[in-house]
């Protein structure tokens, strides 16, 4: 019998060396197909940029503390935007809040720029700080005990009233009969017109949402807590292909919009029906007494998440579409990226072209193609979201059962977390 063991231990040790080798060759042959792929959408997303049908555009930005790329990249971009759909197709709804640096004095000069254009505008410049807010006596709703005893106002509420009141001329232009065609919520992020006409042809204009993906430091994106694959399950890789799901991570693997159960990533594109009239949706977050629980959503995932065409007309991230929160980010993700044609004539006076790279490839290399589809499988295979997804479930549904009629849509939006304002920001509470 030893004699037998002895003489099979080479055999499947051959096997064995050969399967791993034809799994490589398998594995490096898919990177270079991966490669192809992303190369080929990257010329055909700056194809699709050189038509643009007749849109109204609503834009919604919130803003603190971002003096810095406001001057340097945010304004020229918007004043571009409304180069390109026209001033009479442009509004412009600004919600500032309690800066510090001269975040306000940016915005007045494009408030400024934007009258000379005829834009259509309200820019809010808002002079309480979140010193304030945490001085004042705590409201009714969207303020929590923190295990020290002291009541503290929640980060999420805060920024849902915000954005909600970002939105509010929309509501009051339909009313007087003036209505746009999507809504475009901006973040603090470099962007370019090219971006936008990409994110707005995303699954030929069919969605009821569609997302950039965003970077800080790259390859890491950056939004991780509002992004749910088609699943409703976080990342798996915060580098490329990202995704747990198998229907979200093929169609980033073949560089197509990716299906997803929720985005935000930077800039977001949404029909402004979706806001529209009494029962238009509007940002929250979960209720306080759920948040107790030491829960939170964000606000960003929760109105997907009450949004029922995101069910009917899919949620999607365009991974043609990347943005980056300043200009070193921007250009990493588009080092490689096609040319448009127009480029020398887009050159900024900082030297910056509208696509931010050159050359004729894939924004990915080779090398990160390969590995990222190795670290994700492996991410996959060794470790799972389901314990911590089943603590959460376990904790909505003790809250559910403890009041009639409470429930929470969104509950693939709930992370184990309490988020908190505080003087100079926010924080997580452990």
């Amino acid at each position: 019998m030893a004699a037998r063991r002895t003489r099979l231990l080479p055999k499947i040790r051959s096997a064995l060396q050969k399967l791993l080798f034809v799994y490589l060759v398998w594995t490096i042959i898919e990177a270079h197909r991966c490669y192809y792929r992303i190369s080929r959408a990257e010329r055909e997303a700056i194809a699709r940029t050189d038509l643009i049908e007749p849109t109204r555009v609503y834009i919604a930005s919130l803003h603190w503390n971002n003096e810095d790329i406001l001057r340097s990249e945010w304004n020229k971009a918007v004043l571009d935007l409304v180069k390109t759909f026209g001033a009479n197709n442009v509004f412009v709804s600004v919600y500032e809040s309690g800066s510090w640096d001269d975040t306000k004095g940016a915005l007045r000069e494009l408030d400024k720029e934007l009258e000379t254009m005829g834009v259509a505008r309200k820019i809010i410049l808002d002079q309480e700080t979140h010193k304030d807010l945490i001085t004042q006596p705590p409201a009714d709703e969207g303020w929590i005990t923190i295990p020290d005893g002291t009541r503290m106002p929640r980060r999420i509420p805060y920024l849902s009233k915000l954005r909600n009141l970002s939105l509010r001329p929309l509501l009051e232009l339909a009313e007087n009969g003036t209505t746009f065609d999507q809504v475009l919520f901006l973040g603090d992020v470099v962007f370019t017109v090219s971006d936008v006409l990409n994110l707005l042809k995303t699954n030929n204009g069919r969605y009821a949402a569609a997302c950039s993906l965003d970077f800080s430091k790259p390859p890491n994106f950056y939004d991780t807590f509002a992004l749910r694959d088609a699943r409703g399950h976080q990342y798996a890789t915060q580098t490329w292909p990202y995704f747990r799901a198998s229907q979200s991570r093929k169609a980033m693997i073949n560089a197509k919009p990716v299906p997803v159960s929720s985005c935000w990533n930077g800039i977001v594109a949404m029909p402004a029906s979706t806001f529209a009239g009494i029962r238009g949706l509007r940002f929250r977050g979960i209720p306080d007494d759920l948040a107790t629980s030491h829960l939170e959503a964000s606000e960003c995932c929760l109105i997907h998440a009450d949004n029922p065409a995101s069910r009917s007309r899919g949620v999607f991230v365009n991974p043609a579409v990347r943005v980056g929160y300043d200009r070193k980010a921007y250009d990493a993700v588009h080092r490689n990226a096609p040319r448009r044609r127009d480029d020398d004539d887009d050159d900024d006076e900082n030297g910056h072209s509208d696509t931010g790279g050159g050359g004729g490839g894939s924004w990915l290399s080779l090398s990160e193609v390969y590995f990222g589809l190795w670290k994700n499988r492996l991410a996959r295979w060794l470790t799972t979201p389901w314990f911590e997804e089943q603590e959460v479930r376990r904790r909505i549904e003790r809250w559910a059962r403890a009041g009639e009629g409470r429930e929470e849509k969104g509950e693939f939006c709930v992370v184990d977390e309490m988020q908190i304002v505080v003087h100079n920001g926010w924080k997580h509470l452990r």
